[in-house]
């Protein structure tokens, strides 16, 4: 199997651990490319609302550690969802590398990484109690939005993302997107770095953004839930990689899944 070659490729927010991770297509993903640096932007594992690994969750950090062992330089950098492991940063764990957060020089100008939760003040005392409910509940509306998704399959209609529509219609969510992403920017203008590349609101995007102190560009790796993105760099440019979200393979295990969880729920009531 040919694979890609890449420079540097960034991922976030795989959430292994819970139904709504898309670990199979992340598999997939890293098994087709070859590069030198991965940085692991946070909310790798989930141990917020962990459930149990699938085959697929497990068979994703064998191959990370697989990569690890090629030679890849891996950087695990910790976000929310994994905070636990904060007060290890600055471990080498074999291949792999612990932080939290990342600076690199490309060609001769700074790139700052780091997963963003820490502008988000709802990750703290009480109000992270309330976040962990409120992540839980996400990941049952993105398992009650594939079960709908493949309804509308059936009788060839559009799919939809529910939580994608809330954001963008939602005001209060587009504001606060809006102003994570302002913040980033203007934080990495104010250390005189000239990129800023965050995970956190599982929203992939390239843009330039201006700041008082000049240009920034932000990045956004995205996520494995619902847009199966990574950034990716390779001579001397970033690019947004998207997933195709299509295997015939993958939805005949998604399905079992499925109706797994129903009986189980079903005989749980």
């Amino acid at each position: 199997m040919h694979k890609r070659q890449i420079d540097i490729v960034v991922i976030s927010d795989t959430h292994l651990g819970i139904y709504s991770s898309h670990a199979e297509y992340l598999l997939s993903y890293l098994k087709s490319i070859e590069c030198n640096t991965l940085i692991l932007n946070g909310d790798i594992i989930d141990m917020w609302n962990f459930s149990k690994f699938k085959n697929t969750h497990v068979h994703v950090i064998r191959q990370i550690l697989k990569m690890g062992e090629r030679g890849t330089k891996i950087y695990y950098i910790t976000g929310n969802h994994d905070d636990a492991l904060r007060k290890y940063s600055g471990t080498n764990m074999g291949s792999i590398i612990l932080e939290d957060k990342l600076v690199l020089d490309l060609n001769g100008e700074k790139t700052w990484i780091f997963h963003g939760d820490v502008f988000d003040h709802s990750v703290k005392g009480w109000a992270k109690m309330l976040a962990k409910l409120g992540g839980r509940g996400y990941d049952f509306l993105i398992w009650n939005n594939r079960i709908i998704n493949q309804a509308l399959k059936f009788f060839n209609k559009e799919p939809v993302s529910f939580s994608k529509k809330i954001k963008s219609s939602v005001k209060n969510a587009v504001k606060w997107i809006s102003d994570f992403e302002l913040t980033a920017a203007e934080m990495a203008a104010n250390h005189g770095f000239s990129t800023v590349i965050c995970g956190h609101i599982h929203m992939p995007q390239s843009r330039i953004i201006h700041t008082k102190k000049g240009p920034i560009k932000y990045l956004n790796s995205g996520d494995w839930v619902e847009n199966c993105t990574a950034l990716e760099y390779n001579h001397g440019a970033w690019s947004i990689y998207r997933h195709e979200i299509v295997d015939a393979e993958a939805e005949i295990v998604e399905k079992k899944e499925l109706r797994k969880s129903i009986v189980d729920s079903v005989l749980n009531f």
